[in-house]
């Protein structure tokens, strides 16, 4: 456990400093802006603190047994969070255009004052088009959709005809993610008739005491080969032990650097998320659990970071990732793409291997989405035609894997 509160401490101390810093600049931003003085000034000032705080207090509430109480905070604390980013943006946008208008009035030798917005009239924008985009961003995020691809390969058997699988990834079920949003989920879960159904991890964020309603939603779907899940960061923050239970009744069985054959017909490696050093496949690496796989047959390489291990080339037809959410709310999007190159969708690895990236079915955090919708993903396997053409069908994509 040592080694997971060292990484937590740290991402806590880095995104309150952050957090601070950002609620310090909204202040000194909307009292340039607007002048309030101190009968404005010091509630809210109060406020913003509070706001900063409010990460700590959901936690503390959600341990101490008030459920309600801590759904609640986390509504409207993540959806500040959410709100303060795109306002820190907004306003970085009209920095950039009054800049541009005073350089353009710099080199043109004239006054542009036509063109010039006060100060006040670019954060009452800026406020007004994040609240804006926020609003959308709240339909976005429960505005499931299915994204389908196909893959064919001769490693399926003959008489296991085209086989279905059905990806959801970074759920996140806890105070904002609950039962109608997993029922919208599995709606379209169903409505696939999946062969296979995989959690590519973050199925669970929070305390999963008195979710009987949730379970059974998850229950109700019973494909013919099986639920496979893999442990995301998430399930290691929320606590192993109670996500693993929670997992385990909901019908999946958790592969924690282990490979299956299922049906002799597909193989199935699961690996844990790196968040939880010395458990399941970080003792032994993930090369020498793809290593252990059945050969000959189409390997499903289940793994929560969209990361390719060099050492594991070549050992997986297809690795099914989720983790960032395509970034979840524009423009973080930017920010992740530097730390993860695979953000969202297809990529072809080399020729016979695939990697593709889910934008998540929940949202971590603010219940908000803003071009990055919600997805269940699903994955088509079928043996090529004897002449080599492949027909498209409605899909996203379409490719040969050997």
């Amino acid at each position: 456990m040592r080694p997971i509160l060292c990484i937590m401490g740290f991402f806590l101390t880095v995104f309150f400093f952050i957090y601070s810093l950002l609620h310090f600049y909204l202040f000194m931003r909307a009292k340039t802006a607007l002048g309030f003085g101190p009968a404005v000034a010091i509630p809210l000032a109060l406020f913003l603190a509070v706001m900063i705080t409010t990460p700590i207090a959901i936690h503390l509430l959600e341990n101490a047994g008030f459920g309600l109480l801590a759904r609640v905070t986390a509504y409207v604390g993540y959806t500040w969070l959410a709100l303060l980013f795109l306002l820190f943006c907004t306003l970085l946008v009209t920095d950039v255009y009054r800049l541009s208008v005073h350089l353009a009035g710099l080199a043109t030798g004239r006054r542009l004052s036509w063109l010039t917005l006060s100060p006040r009239s670019c954060f009452l924008l800026s406020l007004a088009s994040a609240a804006a985009i926020g609003f959308y961003g709240w339909f976005e995020a429960g505005a499931v959709r299915v994204e389908t691809i196909e893959i064919a390969t001769s490693k399926i058997p003959v008489h296991a005809g085209p086989l279905r699988i059905v990806q959801i990834s970074d759920v996140h079920l806890g105070l904002t993610v609950s039962g109608n949003r997993l029922k919208r989920i599995m709606h379209l879960v169903r409505e696939a008739h999946p062969d296979i159904l995989v959690s590519t991890g973050d199925l669970v964020d929070g305390s999963m005491d008195d979710q009987k309603e949730t379970v059974e939603l998850l229950q109700a779907v019973t494909p013919r080969y099986g639920k496979f899940a893999i442990t995301g960061n998430h399930e290691f923050y929320a606590g192993l032990g109670q996500a693993l239970a929670f997992t385990n009744r909901a019908g999946f069985r958790v592969l924690r650097g282990e490979a299956v054959t299922v049906g002799d017909v597909i193989n199935i490696v699961g690996v844990d998320d790196p968040s939880g050093p010395g458990y399941g496949s970080s003792i032994t690496g993930e090369k020498a659990v793809l290593s252990s796989a059945s050969k000959g047959k189409f390997t499903l390489f289940l793994k929560h970071r969209p990361v390719v291990d060099a050492e594991s080339a070549g050992l997986f037809d297809l690795q099914l990732s989720g983790h960032v959410h395509a970034g979840q709310i524009f423009p973080f999007r930017l920010i992740t793409r530097l730390f993860y190159p695979f953000i969202a969708g297809l990529y072809h690895l080399r020729p016979g291997s695939a990697l593709y990236v889910s934008r998540g079915s929940g949202t971590w955090g603010p219940p908000i989405r803003v071009l990055a919708p919600p997805e269940v993903t699903v994955i088509e396997l079928f043996r090529p035609p004897v002449d080599g053409n492949i027909c498209q069908k409605n899909v996203k994509r379409s490719f040969l894997v050997g």
